[in-house]
C-alpha cells in the first residue's frame, strides 16, 4: 500500500462507522489580470492523496458492518487542448490508478455525488470554517439531502472537524517523510554555505538572498519554504525582517533564516555569520552563548520529556549568560530563577525555541496534551519533527552595554525525535565559530 493510501485507511479507521469525510485542495489565486500565483496544493489534502492538481476534492467513506472503507477523488477531466496551454493533467481514470483511489470522477459531478453519498450518513467530517467555498457547498449538500426527508432519507445529524484528526496524524513523520525532510534540510544547508562563501562587505542583502534561491532551485527544491530573512547589522534584531534591501558594511553580522520546500516538505534553518569572515569579541561572546543555549535545548529532546523542556533548557542558559555578560544587572536580578520568574530576559529573547516542522514550516499539531487535565505540554515521541532556534537580540537602550548594541543572533536547526534523542537533519550548515570562520577564510 502506498503511504498516501495507508494514511487514508488510518483516517477512515478513526472515523465513526459509515461516516463521510470531505477535504478540498487549495484554490488557484490570481496575481494579476493575466497570471496566477505559483500554485501550491493544500497540505492536508496532499498528505492524504499525493495529488497536486487544483480543483480537486477527496471524499472518504468509513467502513461499516456491510461495506469496506472507500476513497473517492474528484478532479479535473482530461483535456488535451488545455494541456497544450497549462501542462499535463491526470484526469479521473489515471488519477484513480496512479494514486490508489477506489473511484474517481470529474470535479463537475461533485454536487450530484455528494447528495447521494451523504444520504443516511451519521456524521460529516470536513474542515470547518477552513474554506469558505467548501462551507457553502456543504450547506447546499445538506439542504439537498434534507429535502428527501419525506422519502425516509436522513441527512448527517452532526458535523465534526476533520483537521483535528489529521493534525494528530501529521505530527508523527514516517520514514518516507523523514527522508524527504532530510533532503530539504540538506539543500537548505548547502544554500547557507553558498551564502557564507559569497558574502563580502558592501553586498546587498538581496544579493545573498539570490545565492540562496539559486542553490534551492539548482538542487530541485520547488519553492522557498517561506520568504527568506537576510538581515545585516541592526536588521537582525527585527524577527520577521523581509525587506532584504540594505547594504552590508564591514563588521556586520548577517542573520539568514531560510529554508526550501522539497516535494512539499519544508526545511527551516538559521545561521548568523560575520560578513567580513571573522567575529568581533562582542559578537563571539553572544554567539557562543546562543550556541550553548541551543546545545542545551537539543539535549533536552528525549522521548517522554515534555516539549516545553526544550524551551526551558535554552532559557536557563540564556538567562545565566545575560547576567554573566552584563545584559542584565546581577545586582538588580540576583539569580537565574529571578530572571526567569520575572521574564527579565524578554527584551533580548522574546520568542519560543522552536515549532513543529513538516508539510508546513509551522506544522500542524498541538503543543499540549489536550486530553490531560490542565492540558500540560505534550511529551516528545519518536517521529516528531521540530526546529530548535534560540536567539538573542540587543537593541540600544539605557543600561545595555554599548558593545552589544544592534547585534542579533539566531541559530536554528531541523530535528527529528528518534528513540534516543534528537537527530539533527541540518548539520551540513556550519554553526560553530571555528567552522564558520574556517569556511569564510577559504573564499
Amino acid at each position: 500500500m502506498n503511504p498516501f493510501a495507508a494514511r487514508r485507511a488510518r483516517l477512515a479507521a478513526g472515523m465513526e462507522p459509515g461516516a463521510v469525510a470531505v477535504l478540498a485542495t487549495a484554490p488557484e489565486v490570481a496575481r494579476n489580470s493575466d497570471s496566477d500565483y505559483p500554485y501550491r496544493h493544500d497540505s492536508y489534502f496532499y498528505y492524504l492523496t499525493g495529488f497536486t492538481e487544483p480543483e480537486s476534492v477527496l471524499v472518504l467513506v468509513a467502513a461499516q458492518s456491510d461495506a469496506p472503507a472507500r476513497s473517492i477523488l474528484f478532479c479535473r477531466e482530461k483535456n488535451v487542448e488545455r494541456e497544450i496551454w497549462d501542462g499535463f493533467r491526470y484526469g479521473p481514470e489515471a488519477a484513480r490508478d496512479t494514486f490508489g483511489f477506489d473511484a474517481a470522477y470529474p470535479i463537475g459531478e461533485l454536487d450530484a455525488h455528494m447528495a447521494r453519498l451523504l444520504a443516511d450518513v451519521p456524521v460529516l467530517y470536513y474542515a470547518l470554517a477552513h474554506n469558505a467555498a467548501l462551507d457553502a457547498q456543504v450547506a447546499g449538500w445538506l439542504k439537498t439531502v434534507r429535502a428527501q426527508a419525506r422519502s425516509g432519507v436522513a441527512a448527517p445529524a452532526r458535523t465534526a472537524h476533520l483537521l483535528a484528526l489529521l493534525d494528530e496524524m501529521r505530527l508523527l513523520k514516517d520514514e518516507t517523510e523523514q527522508g524527504v525532510m532530510l533532503r530539504a534540510a540538506t539543500i537548505a544547508g548547502a544554500a547557507h554555505v553558498r551564502a557564507m562563501r559569497a558574502a563580502r562587505p558592501g553586498m546587498f542583502e538581496y544579493e545573498l538572498e539570490a545565492e540562496l534561491l539559486y542553490e534551492f532551485r539548482r538542487n530541485g527544491a520547488q519553492f522557498p519554504a517561506y520568504t527568506p530573512i537576510v538581515a545585516a547589522g541592526a536588521n537582525a534584531c527585527i524577527l520577521h525582517y523581509s525587506a532584504n534591501n540594505a547594504q552590508t558594511v564591514e563588521g556586520d553580522l548577517v542573520l539568514i533564516d531560510a529554508g526550501c520546500e522539497f516535494d512539499s516538505y519544508a526545511s527551516d534553518i538559521t545561521r548568523t555569520f560575520p560578513v567580513s569572515g571573522r567575529f568581533s569579541e562582542a559578537q563571539r561572546i553572544l554567539y557562543e552563548l546562543v550556541l550553548r543555549a541551543q546545545d542545551a535545548a537539543l539535549r533536552a529532546i528525549v522521548p517522554g520529556r515534555p516539549y516545553s523542556d526544550v524551551h526551558e533548557a535554552a532559557l536557563a542558559v540564556l538567562a545565566e549568560g545575560m547576567l554573566d555578560v552584563g545584559l542584565l544587572d546581577r545586582t538588580t536580578w540576583g539569580s537565574v530563577d529571578n530572571v526567569l520568574a520575572e521574564r527579565a530576559y524578554s527584551p533580548f529573547y522574546m520568542h519560543g525555541t522552536g515549532h513543529w516542522l513538516g508539510l508546513d514550516v509551522h506544522d500542524s499539531g498541538s503543543y499540549r496534551d489536550l486530553a490531560a487535565a490542565g492540558k500540560p505540554s505534550r511529551p516528545l515521541v519518536p517521529g516528531m519533527a521540530l526546529t530548535v532556534e534560540p536567539g538573542i537580540y540587543v537593541r540600544p537602550g539605557p543600561g545595555v552595554p554599548e558593545r552589544f548594541w544592534n547585534i542579533g543572533i539566531r541559530i536554528e536547526d531541523d530535528v527529528i525525535v528518534d528513540a534516543t534523542g534528537a537527530r539533527v537533519l541540518s548539520g551540513s550548515a556550519p554553526k560553530t565559530v571555528l567552522e564558520i570562520e574556517t569556511l569564510m577564510a577559504e573564499r
